[in-house]
């Protein structure tokens, strides 16, 4: 066995301790909290990058992606010239300069647009031609290789894939991916329904059929293996986040959009996304989770009834905070944000 596996084996050991029955429950003292900034604006924001604690973006309904780089004191408007009306659900930040942002929808509402200068000007990087597809998210696994998620077209899931940034993308060939149930799809709730850990690992959650899953590829998009989870699936139930603190360590968050204060067994945990187990809380509808860096497992998850906090891989969980929030994200730096309707953005505070 090699070091780096000894070594994943030791992590996942760890965390696996921490979810075992025997051990006690996690002890939250000062609970973290939110602290709001002033973004001028009353759009809801489903799309979110945490660059670091200074440099976030922000993508939402009408169109409208905003930037900060002082930590939040100040929001400067960079929306897309043409944009207008579009409902962008994901952006993929890089740094203050670069960043991709998806809008959804049917037919050529489904786009994407690319920015190498903060949001100054911005090129229309790919335009939906495929009347059955929907775009929900986008992942990248560098500053350069990046996939967006569609619902499945002819029974499977499709995907885009560019290697330059997300300047251009092609679609990607489905040979690798296996048959979707059916009525499955992805939610684009937070634009994490796509994500990935490392230079090939990748994750995709589903709901809407009979079962919730989650699909896995190891070499970067082009081969797929998926498997159920125990998480209650629907016609607006499912999985509607994946977060995963390396590949040896995931966690799904989803329930019924339409029951957001009830969802019991709404989440799940993973050591490598090949099996899952199910968590009995957070116990209510959560659009988005994130692992806060430089812990070993400690993990925020957000929905529209509040954001709790779980520290032992999500065995046991704390509310935090009771205001509505669609997406959560964290910076490499340990600068953690939250964003969600009329306008809200969140810095986390501990």
């Amino acid at each position: 066995m090699t070091t780096f596996r000894l070594l994943a084996s030791g992590f996942a050991a760890l965390a696996m301790a921490a979810l075992a029955p025997s051990a006690p429950a996690a002890a939250h003292s000062r609970p973290p909290s939110w602290q709001a900034t002033e973004t001028g604006v009353t759009n809801q924001f489903r799309g979110l990058a945490a660059v670091s604690r200074t440099t976030a973006w922000v993508a939402g309904a009408t169109g409208v992606v905003l930037r900060t780089t002082d930590g939040g004191r100040h929001w400067r408007n960079v929306s897309p010239p043409d944009a207008a009306g579009l409902e962008f659900r994901d952006v993929e930040a890089f740094d203050a300069r670069r960043a991709v942002v998806l809008a959804i929808g049917d037919g050529d509402a489904s786009r994407i647009y690319a920015t190498s200068d903060g949001g100054a000007h911005w090129t229309r990087a790919f335009t939906n031609d495929e009347p059955k597809a929907f775009y929900d998210c986008m992942t990248f696994f560098d500053s350069r290789r990046g996939l967006a998620l569609s619902d499945p077209v002819d029974g499977k899931f499709r995907l885009l894939a560019t290697a330059d940034g997300g300047r251009t993308w092609k679609v990607r060939p489905s040979d690798g991916m296996p048959d979707a149930l059916p009525g499955e799809f992805a939610f684009a709730a937070s634009g994490t329904c796509l994500v990935s850990s490392g230079p090939y690992d990748a994750w995709i959650a589903s709901g809407g059929g009979s079962a919730s899953r989650v699909f896995h590829s190891s070499d970067g998009g082009r081969h797929w293996r998926v498997v159920d989870t125990p998480v209650p699936s629907g016609a607006t139930a499912g999985i509607y986040s994946l977060a995963f603190r390396t590949r040896w360590l995931g966690i799904a968050v989803g329930g019924d959009y339409n029951k957001p204060a009830e969802a019991p067994n709404a989440a799940a945990v993973s050591f490598g996304g090949r099996t899952w187990k199910g968590l009995a809380g957070p116990g209510a509808y959560r659009s988005g989770a994130a692992w806060v860096p430089h812990t070993l497992a400690t993990v925020i998850a957000v929905g529209p009834t509040g954001s709790d906090i779980s520290t032992d891989a999500g065995r046991t969980w704390q509310r935090f905070d009771t205001g509505a929030l669609d997406g959560v994200q964290c910076a490499a730096d340990g600068g953690c944000w939250g964003s969600g309707p009329k306008g809200r953005v969140v810095r986390l505070s501990r």
